[in-house]
């Protein structure tokens, strides 16, 4: 599912995601290929001296359908988040605002599928539109309530996560995948993951508060269970395609700002391993699940020698969540896995 804060109070948008025309079939990750592709510099000359003309940019087109049931529809043209939900409520006709978040090449609400930054050449977007509407009315017993919270990069925080035997996990009605809508009457749309979390933590221990949840809207058959644990991904088969991608995987990575980028699937062991890493820590110190963010972090790690750098360039990619704490930890941690000892 898009970034954090440069400087406190200066909030930046993550990248988003972006298609091809394949499906199924998603695994991902890196070495660059840039989308469009730009005219090679040395172009043949024509029989009159001229230059040929550059070559076509490579048509990237997705296939997508709603959670709940639908048609399958193609999708083509988006570079971010935004643009994406727009592109998939013109090919249903609803609105934009009606999605709360995508999965890839599964219709359950699994949190381990969900669609971030990048997305696979042949992977199936499955968007999830909003639902029931409902409240809950708890008391904070603890300080921690046991939610993991993220968001969709277009204003919609929702539960990732519920830890066992918490707070949360005692009611019910509160689901992995639920958007976060207001808590005591304030509007969480349009706020990020750390500030949902920050609301949360702000709450006095002892304090009954209410919280109103949006849930997705869901066939029957297709109600994931509230754990955590990830549940088996359907089976599709892949669609018909035009422009296949030759050899190996392919992901499209969406940048908040200039062109989005064709990655081949060349998996970096640290980078992998440190994302994931990285990804536990957020949620660790505080409460948030973002591999974008993860990823920024890596790289911030990987562009400096010493940890003074890496300090000043973290906590000014932190913003709000500032900690160095965090940091100190974040800085051992990725030279444990460099040196392979995790």
């Amino acid at each position: 599912m898009p970034l954090f804060p440069k400087k406190k109070g200066d909030k930046k948008q993550k990248g988003g995601l972006t298609e091809y025309e394949q499906q199924p079939d998603s695994d991902q990750t890196n070495s660059k290929e840039v989308y469009p592709p730009a005219p090679t510099p040395a172009q043949p000359q024509q029989a009159n001296g001229g230059q040929a003309p550059a070559p076509a940019p490579r048509k990237l087109v997705f296939y997508t359908q709603l959670a709940h049931g639908s048609s399958t529809e193609r999708i083509e043209g988006f570079t971010n988040v935004r643009e994406l939900y727009e592109e998939i409520s013109k090919s249903f006709d609803i609105p934009a605002v009606d999605i709360l978040f995508c999965t890839l090449n599964t219709h359950k609400v699994d949190m381990d599928k969900l669609l971030g930054g990048q997305i696979g050449l042949e992977d199936l977007i499955v968007a999830h539109v909003k639902g029931a509407p409902k409240s809950i009315e708890c008391m904070k017993s603890e300080a921690s309530l046991g939610l993991t919270i993220t968001d969709n990069g277009a204003g919609y925080a929702f539960i990732k996560r519920i830890k066992e035997n918490s707070v949360m996990e005692s009611i019910a009605e509160v689901l992995v995948g639920d958007h976060i809508a207001a808590i005591n009457g304030k509007s969480m749309v349009g706020s990020r993951h750390f500030e949902v979390a920050k609301e949360f933590k702000d709450l006095p221990v002892g304090f009954s508060f209410t919280v109103n949840f949006v849930e997705p809207k869901k066939a029957f058959t297709k109600i994931a269970p509230r754990s955590a644990a990830p549940p088996a991904p359907s089976p599709m088969a892949a669609m018909p395609t035009e422009d296949k991608v030759g050899t190996g995987r392919e992901t499209l990575r969406l940048h908040s700002s200039g062109p989005a980028e064709i990655v081949k699937d060349e998996p970096d062991k640290f980078e992998t391993n440190a994302i994931a890493k990285c990804d536990d820590m957020l949620e660790s110190f505080f409460g948030i699940r973002d591999e974008t963010l993860a990823e920024t972090l890596v790289g911030l790690f990987k562009g400096n020698s010493d940890f003074p750098g890496f300090m000043t360039s973290v906590l000014e990619e932190l913003g709000d969540l500032e900690s160095e704490d965090f940091v100190y930890d974040l800085w051992g941690m990725m030279g444990d896995v460099k040196a392979g000892r995790l």
